[in-house]
């Protein structure tokens, strides 16, 4: 590190620390080499000269912002001491970050989300020690590492006061520091090094709660390569998925479980409105009541009651709960009249591994609106839609990262043979009916289904956009149901890396725009919601779409960020 500036009684001696009020005392230049020991013998170089002096003034500031540019040394350091050392250098005394770029800022804000992580893990380990010291009375600790199953019943309380927190607060910091340092190591080197923050990792630990400590380093070992990078909505959906796949006896039984807390909540908001919400209810039935809600939302629009979607859906709500009926009504007000919008039937996708289906596994399964089930309720679920002559099937092979490689959509058999009638059961099969299916695909293939109907035939069509042979393009803008379906199965979500809006929610995005030539096919566009669609247009921002699917998002800083296609149950 550079020298601080001199000042009478500063040491002589060469390479030893200046202990001033502006610079370093001698317990901040301990604190700093402790910090910065696992970097080798050499500090960063940040591009200053022996010769600089880093004071604060704005004009000497330039060398300490440059080592956050993207690239930059303070940009790969990991969340501590060190790297706050310089944060809070570079942001200097008014915290203006003088002589800083934006792509220099967007490093130092992600520097800060790296310490902030860090230090909320450093006192979570601290609470860690502080279980280990207060083990449950009468039960000396199992783990190696001393750590008790369960804590003291006054401890707990001994940190509400430190603390000045709630005793559920101080619970959930507690469980969390147990289950990092029992059970998720991985996760804790994560969060300790700034990769993680606190929300996220509250996310892990929760939803692997049922797990062993074994299962559960195995469902963080899927998740954590990636979890960085994703939305905690998406991380949550991966998650659970990973804990599915890893113990899926205990996924169905904790969901099992569960329905036994099922109530309704209500409370104050800080309006001074109210919330109401239920809490553990059957998942298929939340679907319907969600949908009947917004069905008799657009009834309340067409007749003219004001308001968005989210008011609307909110005054039907009520409507259905109470037997009433907001749409206006000559007079004076609405009319108090019951209800009774026709039945619902659940409409959404439901996607479930083939394996499943067939008895030749237990993997979870996805339901749109509602994320990963457990194979118990996937497969109950499509037996039930397999009922219902107007459910459409789909088929997705994969590849070994879960991403759509093929796809087809069942149609009837032109001519069925009286054998190959579905009979009534629970049996699903998925034969090879012949291999000279579509050009680069995966042949032709029969799908039988439990219900009445008869057997389906699939032809599964290749999603590979490399050379692509524009098979599946459009004449005019408008991409048509087929290509927007195959879109939306490759992408099954806004194609933006922080947005989780349905595709069949979002507009149909050329990537390069149709009116400069742009194609209308799989290889040149994606869905993406109306703001971020909006955004690819803003000037500043770049989007590419590359061949195997991706998109690759550069903010005006000049930062990349990479959006994968869906990842599918395998």
């Amino acid at each position: 590190m550079p020298r601080g500036p001199a000042h009478a009684g500063a040491p002589s001696e060469p390479g030893d620390p200046v202990p001033t009020p502006d610079w370093m005392t001698a317990e901040d230049w301990e604190a700093w080499c402790d910090a910065t020991a696992d970097l080798g013998d050499e500090p960063p170089d940040l591009g200053w000269d022996d010769e600089d002096d880093p004071g604060l003034a704005a004009g000497e500031r330039v060398a300490w912002t440059a080592g956050f540019a993207r690239g930059g040394d303070a940009d790969g350091l990991p969340g501590g001491s060190a790297l706050a050392f310089l944060a809070d250098a570079a942001a200097g005394d008014d915290d203006r970050y003088a002589g800083a770029t934006d792509g220099e800022l967007d490093g130092a804000i992600a520097a800060w989300d790296r310490i902030e992580a860090h230090a909320s893990a450093r006192k979570h380990l601290a609470i860690a020690e502080f279980i280990r010291r207060n083990p449950e009375q009468g039960r000396e600790p199992e783990d190696p590492d001393g750590m008790p199953a369960r804590w003291d019943e006054f401890a707990l309380d001994e940190l509400r006061v430190l603390l000045a927190e709630s005793k559920a607060a101080v619970e959930r910091m507690m469980d969390r520091a147990h289950a990092l340092a029992r059970r998720l190591p991985g996760t804790m080197a994560q969060y300790r090094s700034g990769k993680l923050r606190q929300s996220k990792v509250t996310i892990i630990v929760d939803v692997t709660a049922p797990l062993d400590d074994e299962e559960s380093k195995a469902a963080e070992e899927k998740v954590l390569s990636r979890a960085h990078r994703l939305t905690p909505s998406g991380l949550q959906h991966a998650v659970a998925q990973a804990v599915m796949e890893v113990a899926p006896e205990k996924a169905k039984k904790r969901r099992e479980d569960a329905t036994k807390d099922a109530r309704v909540e209500r409370w104050a908001e800080d309006s001074g409105n109210a919330a109401l919400m239920g809490r553990e209810l059957p998942p298929a039935e939340v679907l319907a009541a969600d949908q009947r809600i917004t069905a008799w939302a657009h009834e309340l629009r067409k007749a003219g009651l004001d308001g968005d979607m989210d008011v609307l859906r909110a005054r039907a709500y009520l409507d259905l709960l109470l037997g009433k009926d907001s749409r206006p009504q000559p007079g004076d007000g609405p009319a108090q009249e019951d209800v009774a919008p026709g039945g619902f039937a659940v409409r959404g996708n439901l996607t479930v591994p083939l394996a499943d289906l067939i008895g030749m596994a237990d993997r979870p399964g996805q339901l749109s609106g509602f994320g990963p089930i457990d194979p118990w309720l996937a497969r109950d679920l499509a037996a039930a839609a397999a009922r219902n002559p107007r459910t459409s099937w789909c088929v997705t092979p994969v590849d070994e990262d879960g991403h759509a490689a093929f796809h087809g959509c069942a149609q009837p058999e032109p001519k069925p043979r009286p054998e190959s009638r579905s009979r009534d059961g629970p049996g699903f099969s998925f034969t090879l009916e012949k291999r000279d299916g579509p050009p680069g695909g995966l042949g032709t293939w029969r799908l039988r289904t439990p219900g009445p109907g008869p057997d389906l035939i699939v032809e599964l069509y290749s999603l590979s956009t490399e050379n692509c042979d524009h098979r599946f393009q459009a004449k005019g803008h408008n991409p048509g149901v087929k290509l927007r379906h195959l879109a939306q199965i490759r992408h099954a979500t806004c194609v933006s890396p922080v947005c989780r809006r349905p595709a069949s929610q979002c507009d149909f995005e050329h990537n390069v725009p149709y009116e400069a030539g742009g194609r209308t096919c799989l290889c040149n566009g994606g869905p993406k919601c109306r703001h971020d669609h909006r955004l690819k247009q803003q000037p500043r921002w770049n989007v590419e779409q590359l061949p195997d699917g991706t998109f690759r998002w550069t903010t005006p800083s000049g930062r990349d960020y990479i959006t994968e296609p869906t990842r599918y149950p395998i």
